[in-house]
């Protein structure tokens, strides 16, 4: 039972940060209908950004957690800066293009910014600082720390917080109207490329809290972290219905509980051959399954409710 409850743990913390990178995901592709295999760099940039803030600014001896709220701003803006350039110059001039094209361009786009980190920050792995004492407490025989608990409570105020934004303000009217039709939104006034941007510049600023999180959980950050992470986040926006908010977040802490469950027990049974070091097989396994039995995900795709 401990190991249970202890793989479940770790399942939502690691499907949290999923959920946050996959409403990336569903955001851009309820409203485009392309898929930005780009977002999992611009995680990536958001952790980097906000490891070198955090190191200078520890450097000038700026208290850690108003460090970490300068790092988190600064990280914040340059994703959204990051993303806005991306839809402005990558996608804007091939969104009536065939569909194989702004395809070819994102997955161009993330190699691209996979070597720009690289020549910036370098190969090798950067050690996120301790900035609080990570104090370990004991649940039911499991063991769950300061930085998992304030990973998931954080993503679930983070959800919720776009939930509300998407259904309860101007830009969440227009995003879901560009999202229903965007021919018709656009006679009635809404603005389709201010409405495209923002919806880029929103989905990259969660990517950098993302990015963050999943730095402060594993202590480490480096270049070619976001493309696995970007990979899972897209087969957890598919498990729960691409385009569909709800779905994403749903996916993403499915998927994690998969993986986890998956890495413990079967790793157990297998005597250690299909262990933690294989738990990426789990996620991609789940991807062709669902493509093969329900392309449409769990919650399926509400074309009211895809923004």
């Amino acid at each position: 039972m401990e190991i249970f409850l202890q793989q479940i743990i770790n399942g939502l913390v690691q499907g949290s940060v999923y959920a946050l990178v996959a409403l990336g995901y569903t955001m851009v592709y309820g409203i485009l209908g392309l898929i930005n295999f780009a977002h999992g760099e611009v995680v990536m940039i958001g952790a980097m950004l906000a490891l070198s803030s955090l190191t200078v600014l520890l450097g000038l001896s700026v208290p850690p957690l108003l460090a970490l709220l300068f790092s988190i701003i600064l990280a914040m803006a340059g994703c959204m800066a990051l993303g806005y350039t991306i839809e402005r110059i990558a996608y804007r001039p091939l969104r009536h293009a065939p569909r194989l094209a702004p395809l070819i361009t994102a997955i161009g786009v993330s190699i691209v910014l996979q070597n720009l980190a690289m020549m910036i920050w370098g190969r090798e792995y950067h050690s996120f600082p301790q900035l609080i004492v990570n104090a370990t407490h004991s649940l039911g025989g499991a063991v769950i720390n300061d930085i998992q608990i304030i990973i998931f409570i954080l993503a679930l105020l983070i959800m919720a917080g776009l939930m509300a934004v998407v259904h309860r303000t101007r830009l969440g009217r227009a995003m879901r109207a560009v999202a229903e039709n965007q021919h018709a939104a656009q006679l009635m006034g809404v603005d389709i490329n201010r409405v495209i941007s923002l919806t880029f510049m929103l989905g990259s600023a969660l990517a950098a809290i993302a990015g963050l999180m999943v730095s402060a959980n594993y202590g480490l950050a480096h270049y070619y972290m976001g493309f696995v992470l970007g990979l899972k986040a897209f087969t957890a926006a598919v498990l729960g219905g691409i385009g569909n908010l709800r779905g994403a977040m749903l996916g993403g802490l499915l998927l994690g509980l998969i993986e986890s469950l998956g890495a413990g027990y079967i790793g157990d049974i297998t005597g250690g051959f299909f262990g933690s070091n294989y738990q990426d097989v789990f996620a991609f396994l789940v991807l062709i399954v669902v493509l093969v039995f329900r392309p449409s995900g769990l919650l399926g795709e509400r074309l009211a409710e895809r923004a």
